[in-house]
C-alpha cells in the first residue's frame, strides 16, 4: 500500500491566516520506515493530526491519497478502519473503559459484518503483547490510560498499534517520557512491527529512538516543509550538529519558531 501527500498546505482552523504546512510532500509504502525529525513548531504534529483528521486544522490545498483514494474525503473512524494509526504525543484517559475492551472493540470495527474476534486468540495475544512491552499483567482490566505515568501511557499506545496491525502508523513524538530503559523496549517493538504490510512515520526530535528503529528513510520538516531526505547519515548530522547548518544553507537562521499548535482530538479539506 502507499500513502501519498502532495503538496499539503495546512492551517489553523480558528486563524486560517496562518498556514503552518507550506507544501509538504511525502510518499510512504508499506515495508518502510520513515523518520521525521525536526525543530518544535515547525509542522511536525501538525502533519501527523491532519491525516488522521483533526477538525482543528483545515486543509487549504493539496491531497493525502491512501492506494490513490482521497483520505480528506474519509472521517476520522474510516480513517482509522482503512488502516492508519496515530499514537497520540498526549494520550488521553478514558475512566470506565478497560484496555481490552476498548482494543477488542477497535479489532471488531474492522472486521466484515458477522465476523467476531475469538475471544481466546484475542487474550492470547493480548497478554503477549503486554509482556513484550514488559507492562504490568494487569493492564488489560485497568482503564485507558487512568494514573497512568507518561511512559505507561506511551507503550500503551504501542499495545495498541501491536493489537490492531495497522497498514500505516504515525507515531507522534512517542519517545517523549520515556526513561532510557523504556525507549529501548517502545524501539524493539516498533521495529519488530517491520513487514512489508506495515509503514511507519516516527516522529521525533531526537536520535536516541532511532538507535532501535531501522528506519529506511529520514526526513528534516522545517519552516513547513520536508527540506532534506536522506537516509541515517541525517540522523547522524543532526545528532552532531543540530539544525543550525541547515537554518543557515536554507536562509532560515533569523526564522522565529511559531507557536506549537495544541492538539485536539483529531484535517477536514477546507469547503466551499
Amino acid at each position: 500500500m502507499r500513502l501519498e501527500i502532495k503538496d499539503l498546505h495546512v492551517s489553523i482552523l480558528d486563524d486560517q491566516s496562518k498556514e503552518i504546512l507550506k507544501g509538504l510532500s511525502l510518499t510512504v509504502n508499506t515495508g518502510e520506515m520513515h523518520a521525521i525529525m525536526g525543530p518544535n513548531g515547525n509542522g511536525k504534529s501538525t502533519l501527523a493530526a491532519t491525516i488522521m483528521g483533526n477538525p482543528k486544522y483545515v486543509v487549504t490545498s493539496g491531497e493525502i491519497l491512501l492506494d490513490g483514494k482521497n483520505l480528506l474525503k474519509m472521517s476520522v473512524d474510516e480513517r482509522s478502519r482503512a488502516g492508519i494509526f496515530l499514537a497520540m504525543q498526549n494520550p488521553m484517559e478514558i475512566s470506565g473503559v478497560t484496555n481490552a475492551d476498548f482494543i477488542k472493540s477497535a479489532m471488531q470495527t474492522r472486521l466484515s459484518e458477522g465476523e467476531h474476534v475469538p475471544l481466546f486468540k484475542f487474550i492470547k495475544a493480548l497478554d503477549k503483547s503486554v509482556a513484550d512491552l514488559k507492562m504490568n499483567p494487569d493492564l488489560p482490566q485497568r482503564y485507558i490510560n487512568e494514573g497512568f505515568s507518561g511512559g505507561e501511557k506511551k507503550r500503551n499506545e504501542i499495545l495498541q498499534m501491536k493489537m490492531l496491525k495497522p497498514h500505516f502508523a504515525i507515531l507522534d513524538e512517542i519517545d517523549s517520557g520515556l526513561d532510557v530503559d523504556a525507549l529501548k523496549i517502545v524501539g524493539e517493538n516498533i521495529n519488530n512491527m517491520a513487514s512489508p504490510d506495515f509503514g511507519s512515520i516516527v516522529i521525533t526530535h531526537y536520535q536516541r529512538l532511532l538507535d532501535y528503529i531501522d528506519v529506511s528513510h529520514v526526513h528534516i520538516l522545517m519552516d513547513g516543509k520536508i527540506v532534506r531526505s536522506g537516509g541515517k547519515e541525517l540522523i547522524t548530522k543532526i545528532d552532531q550538529d543540530g539544525y543550525d547548518w541547515l537554518k543557515l544553507e536554507l536562509g532560515l537562521e533569523d526564522m522565529e519558531e511559531p507557536k506549537k499548535a495544541v492538539l485536539g482530538v483529531c484535517g477536514a479539506k477546507k469547503t466551499k
